[in-house]
C-alpha cells in the first residue's frame, strides 16, 4: 500500500473529518479488464447487482420560466458506475446534470418539481445545505475553468474552505489529488506555478483533481472532452475508468463512441423526456426502441 493510501491518508483523514460517508476510502469495485467494450475499447463493462443507487429520480420536471425542459423523468443511477447522459443538443441532459447539485439555482427562471434524491439527501428540499450538497456532488465543466492561482492553490482550494487540515497533510491531499487526476506526473516540478500555463487536456486533468480533493461521491461531467484534442480525450477516458472504481460519475456527450468506450449504463434524452435507459451495450446494439437506434446509428442528432 502507498504511502498516499495509507490508513493515515489524505483519503482517511477527509473521511474522518467530512460528516457524511467519503466513497473515497471504501472498498474500490473490481478493477477495469481491459476487453473491449460496445465501441471496441475500453474496459469490460461492470453489472449493477447489490449496489445501492447514488443518484434517484421520479417524476422529474424542469422548467426555465414557462418552458419545461424535462418531463416526468424517473431514472436511478448506480453508485460507482458511469452513466452517460446522450441526445441532440437542447434535449434536457446539461439541465437534468445541473440540478443534481442545484447548478441550476443562479438561473433565475428555473424550477423544478418532483423527487431528487442524492443519498439521503432531498436535493430540491429548501432546507437542503447546498453547500455541502456541492461537496459531495463535484461538477466538471465542458471548458476547462481553473482558478486564476497555481496548481497547487486550485486543488488545495476545497480543502482549505471545508477541513481544518495542516500544512503536511494538505501537500499529501494535492499530491493524492494529482495523482488520481493523471497529472502528478507532469505538474510536480511547477506546483507552484500558474495553472494558465498549462495546455487544455491538463487543465481538465486539474479541474477533475480539484474536484476530487474534497471527497466527492458523485462527479458530473458536463461534455468534459468536447473542448480537447484526441490524446487529451484518451487520458481523460482513461481516467474515467480509473475513478469509476471510487466514485459515481455521470456524464453528458455528443460522441457515441465516446459514451459507448466509457459507460456502464446510458439514457438517451429526447425533447425533455428519457426514451430509453440501460446497459450500455444493450443500448447501443440491441435498442429496444426505434428511436434510439437511429440517433445512436446517426440517422439524426
Amino acid at each position: 500500500m502507498s504511502t498516499i493510501e495509507s490508513a493515515g491518508s489524505p483519503v482517511s483523514r477527509v473521511r474522518k473529518i467530512m460528516p457524511s460517508r467519503n466513497i473515497a476510502d471504501e472498498p474500490n469495485a473490481h478493477a477495469p479488464m481491459g476487453v473491449e467494450g460496445a465501441a471496441g475499447r475500453g474496459p469490460e463493462k461492470m453489472n449493477d447487482e447489490g449496489l445501492q443507487p447514488a443518484i434517484e429520480i421520479e417524476n422529474f420536471d424542469a422548467f426555465y420560466g414557462d418552458y419545461q425542459a424535462l418531463h416526468r423523468v424517473t431514472l436511478r443511477i448506480p453508485e460507482r458506475r458511469v452513466t452517460a447522459f446522450i441526445g441532440p443538443s437542447g434535449c434536457g441532459k446539461s439541465t437534468l446534470l445541473r440540478w443534481i447539485n442545484r447548478m441550476n439555482d443562479v438561473v433565475a427562471t428555473a424550477r423544478a418539481e418532483g423527487k431528487l434524491r442524492v443519498g439521503d439527501i432531498d436535493v430540491l428540499s429548501r432546507s437542503t445545505n447546498v453547500v455541502d450538497l456541492r461537496r459531495n456532488v463535484g461538477i466538471v465543466f465542458q471548458k476547462p475553468t481553473p482558478f486564476p492561482k497555481s496548481i497547487y492553490d486550485n486543488v488545495a482550494y476545497g480543502p482549505r474552505l471545508h477541513f481544518k487540515i495542516n500544512a503536511a497533510e494538505l501537500d499529501n491531499l494535492v499530491e493524492w489529488s494529482l495523482k488520481k487526476a493523471a497529472l502528478w506526473d507532469e505538474v510536480k516540478n511547477r506546483l507552484h506555478q500558474s495553472a494558465h500555463g498549462l495546455s487544455g487536456g491538463q487543465q481538465q486533468r486539474l479541474c477533475i483533481a480539484r474536484a476530487i480533493a474534497v471527497g466527492p461521491k458523485i462527479l458530473l461531467m458536463d461534455e468534459p472532452c468536447s473542448a480537447l484534442d484526441p490524446a487529451s480525450t484518451a487520458r481523460v477516458e482513461d481516467l474515467i475508468f480509473e475513478l469509476r472504481e471510487q466514485f459515481t460519475i455521470v456524464i453528458v456527450t455528443h460522441n457515441m463512441h465516446q459514451a459507448a468506450r466509457v459507460s456502464d449504463r446510458t439514457a438517451f434524452f429526447y425533447q425533455g423526456h428519457i426514451v430509453e435507459e440501460g446497459v450500455t451495450d444493450q443500448v447501443f446494439t440491441k435498442p429496444k426502441q426505434k428511436q434510439t437506434e437511429d440517433y445512436v446509428t446517426g440517422k439524426f442528432g
